[in-house]
């Protein structure tokens, strides 16, 4: 048994439980997301706003993908998170891009 194989039959076991817990809690993951991309958009003043929307969106995908069990099937319909799901990535209202940072306050 080679490197590879031997380090893919180790990390099996954590991979599934990695996607167990992304499939429980796959919308605070994603709304943690969006929570830390507003944090950066603000900071940065909008400058990097397409690409702070395009890692959220693939960050999010990712979470949805590990989520996944049985060939591709949600675990949970409907669930925040899934696919076809109010708020799928890419749609979530709020999300960087899509909103104006609030104001700042006022003295």
């Amino acid at each position: 048994m080679g490197f590879l194989d031997n380090l893919k039959a180790k990390l099996g076991p954590a991979k599934e439980k990695v996607g167990d817990l992304a499939q429980q809690h796959g919308g605070k993951i994603e709304q943690g997301l969006d929570k830390a991309a507003r944090t950066v958009d603000q900071k940065t003043k909008g400058k990097y706003s397409d690409k702070i929307d395009s890692g959220t969106r693939k960050a999010k995908e990712a979470v949805d993908k590990l989520g996944q069990k049985d060939g591709g099937t949600p675990g949970t319909p409907g669930a925040p998170g899934t696919p076809g799901a109010p708020g799928t990535p890419g749609s979530t209202p709020g999300s960087p891009g899509n909103t104006p940072p609030p104001p700042p306050p006022a003295p």
